[in-house]
């Protein structure tokens, strides 16, 4: 890994010392930079899980991804920064019910304290959040906290006054290789929500910007504004100016705007 490369990708000039604070403005670089997206899953590009695939994708082609490739090469970062680095299985909630083992990716940061870092579920906490010591944490009008259920602890987000579960994780650790079967599931299968949606979506520093299948959402102070994306210029036009990404001409960026994946 050039780590000089992948800090400049996330604009990050900070202490590259495996502290707390170092993680917190990372993981903030991070948020505010590189996109959640599954723009390939609907293209048909098949998604490796290598460390080399997700570096060259994000910081090589300027691109963003899911869980599998954003947290797992922000954590490739950190363990090459000095950071002690667990790979996490979390299950994510649909309604009342958590999903598979391995549905979703977080990680473990061990710095005497242990905190819960997460670059790679869309619209979710901007900072770390301590595992230890679990408190509310109020990060940008949103609040947030882990809370332990029996050998699990789950992540929890107050909607309209009420503590809603976002997914649940165990502390047992995993390898990169461990999450294939469920990249490949999540990829290929007519059942998740990657192969039925397409999604492009990054924090800013007072809200959300969002391409989800021909509609343009962008929430500033929790005002939010939506509309529909009429052509496919004005489609590559967005993705370029908010994300920094070119597709190249041949792509055909109409499937993105209709959001279903490729045979």
């Amino acid at each position: 890994m050039n780590i000089d490369a992948y800090l400049q990708r996330i604009d990050y000039h900070g202490s590259r010392e495996p502290t707390a604070e170092t993680l917190t403005q990372l993981h903030r670089a991070h948020m505010f930079t590189v996109p959640f997206e599954n723009l390939d899953i609907t293209l048909g590009r098949p998604i490796s899980l290598s460390h080399a695939a997700f570096y060259d994708k994000i910081v090589e082609r300027g691109r963003g991804g899911f869980c599998y490739e954003l947290n797992g090469l922000f954590g490739w970062l950190l363990e090459q920064l000095g950071f002690a680095v667990t790979l996490l299985s979390a299950r994510v909630h649909d309604g009342a019910h958590p999903g598979p083992e391995f549905d979703h990716m977080v990680l473990l940061v061990d710095l005497g304290e242990r905190l819960i870092a997460d670059v790679g579920f869309g619209d979710s906490f901007i900072e770390p959040l301590r595992l230890d010591h679990p408190h509310e944490s109020v990060q940008r009008g949103s609040a947030y906290r882990l809370v332990e259920q029996h050998s699990e602890w789950a992540l929890q987000q107050k909607r309209k006054a009420k503590w809603e579960t976002d997914f649940v994780f165990s502390l047992t650790p995993h390898r990169l290789t461990d999450f294939a079967a469920m990249c490949q599931y999540q990829q290929t299968s007519p059942e998740s929500a990657f192969t039925r949606k397409t999604i492009c979506s990054r924090a800013t520093g007072d809200g959300r910007v969002t391409l989800s299948n021909d509609r343009w959402i962008e929430t500033a102070d929790e005002q939010r504004d939506e509309r529909h994306v009429d052509t496919a210029e004005e489609y590559r036009a967005l993705l370029q100016s908010h994300f920094g990404i070119d597709l190249g001409s041949a792509t055909a960026v109409e499937r993105l705007m209709e959001g279903h994946s490729s045979p």
